[in-house]
This record gives C-alpha cells, sequence and structure tokens, in this order.
C-alpha cells in the first residue's frame, strides 16, 4: 500500500488527492405521516425507491412481501433533525431481501450533486424551485444542493465540461445538473443538462424532472444484474499522466452502476490496473465504457479490457 500511495505521489507530482464527494444516504430513515400499519408500509415503498434508485420499486410485484411486511422490518422509531417522526427499517434485512428478489442494489454512497438553475430566477421562486428539486433528490435518495455556480465565463461563453466540474469539486461536488430556462420550450419546463466525470447527457422536463431523469441514468438496472454475484475483473487504463487523471479515472469507474469498487491493482509510468467488482459483469462493464468520450478501447475485440484515457481540453 505505501509502495502504491508513494507511486501515485511520484506519478501526480503533489502531496495528497484530491477528496471524493460521493455522500452516504440515509436510505432506511423516512419520515411519517403517523405511526399505523398503512404509513410503515408507504414508509417501506419509499425505502425501495431509495434503495434501488427506481420508481417502479414502491409498487415492483417482486418486492410486494416487503411491503406487505413492512413491520417486521421496522428496527425503531425516531425523530428527524426537525423533530418529524421517522421510522427506521434494518437496512441489512431489506436489502438481503430486495437481492432475494433478483432485483439490483443502488450503493449507499451517491455522488453528490449540485444543481443550478440558469438564469437565476427570482427569490421566491428560487426558494420554491429549491423546495421541489430538494423533496425529489429526498423521494429518490440523491444527495443535491442547489447553488447559484457560475455557467459562464468571463467572456460570457458557456463553461464546458471539466471546468463545470473543477470548479463543483470546490464546493464538494461530484457532478453538476443545469437547469436552463429556454424561451423555445413549454412553461414549467427547462433545458436540463447533467455533466458528469465519464459524459455529458440532456433533456428537458419539469424541476422534478430534472432529478428524476438523473437517477435514473445513475441507478442500476432494475433486473438483470440485481440478483448475480458481483464478479471481479481486471480493467487497463493507459494515457494516466498524473494524479489527478487518475483521479477522473477512478472516479468514473466508480459511477459506473453496478461498480462495487475499483481498487488499484497494478501500476507503472503511464498507466493503471484496477480491478473492478461489478454485478453485470465483464459485458457490461465494456458496454459502459464504452459510451464514455473519455476512454478509448484499446484493440477492440480483444478478451482483456484496455482503455486509453483521453482527458477533455
Amino acid at each position: 500500500m505505501r509502495a502504491t500511495l508513494a507511486a501515485l505521489l511520484v506519478l501526480g507530482g503533489v502531496l495528497a488527492p484530491p477528496a471524493w464527494a460521493l455522500r452516504p444516504v440515509r436510505v432506511y430513515e423516512v419520515d411519517l405521516e403517523e405511526q399505523s400499519p398503512l404509513a410503515v408500509q408507504n414508509a417501506m415503498r419509499q425505502a425501495l425507491v431509495r434503495a434501488t434508485g427506481r420508481r417502479e420499486s414502491a409498487d415492483d410485484p417482486a418486492l410486494a412481501a416487503l411491503v406487505a411486511d413492512a413491520a417486521r422490518y421496522v428496527k425503531s422509531y425516531a425523530s428527524g433533525a426537525r423533530g418529524e417522526p421517522q421510522v427506521v427499517f434494518d437496512g441489512a434485512a431489506v436489502e438481503h431481501a430486495i437481492d432475494a428478489a433478483g432485483r439490483s442494489l443502488w450503493s449507499r454512497e451517491r455522488p453528490f450533486t449540485l444543481i443550478v438553475l440558469y438564469p437565476p430566477p427570482g427569490r421566491s421562486e428560487a426558494e420554491a424551485a429549491r423546495g421541489e428539486l430538494e423533496r425529489a433528490a429526498t423521494e429518490r435518495g440523491l444527495p443535491v444542493s442547489v447553488i447559484p455556480l457560475p455557467v459562464l465565463d468571463a467572456g460570457g461563453n458557456a463553461l464546458g465540461a471539466d471546468a463545470l466540474l473543477q470548479s463543483a469539486q470546490r464546493y464538494g461536488g461530484d457532478q453538476v445538473l443545469i437547469g436552463r430556462s429556454d424561451a423555445a420550450l413549454a412553461a414549467g419546463q427547462l433545458q436540463w443538462t447533467l455533466y458528469t466525470r465519464a459524459e455529458t447527457q440532456s433533456w428537458s422536463g419539469t424541476l422534478s424532472a430534472g432529478v428524476d431523469h438523473t437517477v435514473d441514468l445513475l441507478a442500476p438496472p432494475p433486473g438483470g444484474a440485481g440478483g448475480e454475484v458481483p464478479a471481479a475483473m481486471r480493467v487497463r487504463i493507459e494515457g494516466v499522466a498524473g494524479l489527478s487523471d487518475y483521479a477522473n479515472v477512478e472516479r468514473l469507474l466508480e459511477s459506473i452502476p453496478g461498480v462495487r469498487r475499483a481498487d488499484i491493482a497494478e501500476l507503472d509510468s503511464n498507466s493503471i490496473t484496477f480491478e473492478v467488482e461489478s454485478r453485470g459483469g465483464a459485458a457490461a462493464l465494456e458496454r459502459e465504457l464504452t459510451g464514455s468520450p473519455r476512454l478509448a478501447r484499446v484493440t477492440p475485440g480483444a478478451p482483456r479490457l484496455v482503455y486509453r484515457y483521453q482527458p477533455q481540453g
């Protein structure tokens, strides 16, 4: 471990790596309107949505037994930060049941998303928008902060993905979600763009649709890999010129749906081999990596997963 750290420090020429911003989500602590069997079942529905990242989990027939037996999974009752009543479910037991039902689990460590509305709305509109965005994010289990992050440079030009992500890192963010008002869109609609280290995605929709579609992109698929045993495989990334590149590549790998961990296995002067543990296996991991603009496959079709890192300018 010490040798690996020393090599990374030499590779990067700096004293310490950037801090990661993934935030733990309290998936299984859910607000209660009242302490009744029906309220506990509704709380379980919300916990299932947070645990899987999928809205359909609330009414998924495969998970119906968890809702029906919600009281059996109650660990305790508590009060939230504002004194609101909450139910706390046994997370390990719920996750075991979800896994046994063949459904995917979303890691509790999730990308901290900075949300920016541009142009900035007035004070009253901003407060209402913040409330709606935070409510939607809480329901889907996405840690967010709505902030007035600059989206234009000094010349009035739109900032690129790299500049936005560097700015986000100063605020502790993993990714940036920008909702732009556009006269060409219908009232109440925004043009949304999500900037991550792996890719940039755009769509249009309401305030809550900004959060909903972000989670749809981040959370693992609802089935398929959900019941599989995680498999470990090695991925070699070439063209890693410094510690900053290493940090970006590691975060890119960790952001892929289904990936449990990405640890350094081998290291040389300009490449790093990661051991990646993923539920989807090598085929699913290859599909995700192929879609990243930051990585180019070396010798396509070869059995080994080897990519060249392409930092954006």
